[in-house]
C-alpha cells in the first residue's frame, strides 16, 4: 500500500517551529488526518489514471458485457427475431469490428440469449471492473439504450432488462428515464422515420422540421431554460462525448464510434435553438 506523507512532514515542521515539541505532535496529527482524506479522495476519484493493465481489463469488460447483454435484450420477449439479428450485425458494422472481434461478439451475443444467462452477476462483475468511474457507466448504459432503440421502440421487456442493468450499476431510475428521453429525442430529431439516427436513416427531403420542444429534450433542458443554461448543457454533452475523453475513461475505440454518433443530433438541436432565440 502506498502512503501519503506530505501533510505530516509539512505540518509537523510548521508545528515545531511555532510550538516546539507540542506543536510538532499537533502538526503531525493534523497532517495525518489530511493525508488520510487525500487517500480516500484519490481512491474514489472517477477520473483517476488507470494502473498497469487496468485499462485493457476495462476494455474487455465493456466489450463482453455490451454484447452479452445485447443478446439478452434480443431474447427479452421470448424469441430473437430476424430484425434483432440484423440489428446486432448493424451495430457490429457501425463499430467496424474486425473478423476476430466479430466472432467474439457473436459468441457473447449467443451467451446472452441463453435462458440461464446470469444478468445480475454479469452486471455486478462489470460494475466491479469499472468501479467508481461514473461516466464510463453512463456511456455503457447509453450504448445499450441506443441498441434497444435501434428499431424505433423500447419494448416493455427490454425496458425491464435495462432498468435491472441501471439498478445494478447504481444509476437511479430517474436518471435512467432522463437518459432514455434524451436518446429518444435525439433519434427522432435526426431521422426520417422512427428509427432515426440509430437506425441509419437520414432525414427525408421535405420532412417537417422538429419542434423546439424536441430540440430542448435532445439537450436535456426545459423549454423555459435560459440561453446560458442551453449553452452549458450543449457544452457539457459535447465534452462528455468527445472521443479523447471517452478513450481516457476506458471506452474502446470501436465503441467510441457508437457513443459519438449522437453528437450530430446534439449539434443540430443546439443550432436550431440558437437560430430561434438569436444568440451565439
Amino acid at each position: 500500500m502506498q502512503f501519503n506523507w506530505g501533510g505530516k512532514i509539512i505540518l509537523g515542521l510548521l508545528g515545531m517551529l511555532v510550538g516546539g515539541p507540542v506543536g510538532l505532535i499537533i502538526g503531525l496529527f493534523i497532517g495525518h488526518m489530511l493525508d488520510r482524506g487525500a487517500e480516500r479522495v484519490q481512491s474514489f476519484n472517477p477520473f483517476r489514471p488507470y494502473g498497469p493493465g487496468e485499462q485493457e481489463a476495462v476494455h474487455k469488460a465493456l466489450f463482453d458485457t455490451v454484447f452479452s447483454v445485447m443478446g439478452h435484450l434480443a431474447k427479452a420477449d421470448g424469441r430473437v427475431s430476424e430484425d434483432e439479428i440484423a440489428q446486432a450485425r448493424a451495430v457490429m458494422d457501425r463499430m467496424q469490428l474486425d473478423d476476430e472481434q466479430r466472432k467474439a461478439a457473436i459468441a457473447l451475443f449467443n451467451q446472452g440469449k441463453s435462458a440461464d444467462f446470469p444478468l445480475e452477476a454479469t452486471i455486478a462483475t462489470f460494475a466491479s471492473s469499472v468501479r467508481h468511474r461514473k461516466q464510463l457507466i453512463l456511456v455503457f448504459l447509453e450504448i445499450l439504450l441506443q441498441i434497444a432503440l435501434a428499431d424505433g421502440n423500447l419494448h416493455r421487456e427490454e425496458e425491464a432488462v435495462l432498468l435491472k442493468v441501471a439498478e445494478g450499476l447504481g444509476v437511479p431510475p430517474q436518471q435512467f428515464r432522463q437518459i432514455l428521453n434524451m436518446l429518444l429525442a435525439q433519434a427522432q430529431f435526426g431521422g426520417a422515420g422512427p428509427q432515426g439516427a440509430y437506425g441509419g436513416q437520414q432525414s427525408a427531403p421535405g420532412r417537417a422540421r422538429p419542434p423546439l420542444s424536441q430540440a430542448c429534450q435532445v439537450l436535456g433542458v426545459a423549454e423555459s431554460a435560459s440561453n446560458q443554461e442551453i449553452k452549458r448543457a450543449y457544452r457539457k454533452l459535447m465534452s462528455e462525448h468527445h472521443p479523447d475523453k471517452l478513450a481516457a475513461r476506458g471506452v474502446p475505440e470501436e465503441m467510441i464510434r457508437l457513443a459519438t454518433e449522437k453528437t450530430a443530433e446534439i449539434s443540430k438541436a443546439y443550432d436550431m435553438l440558437k437560430e430561434h432565440r438569436g444568440f451565439r
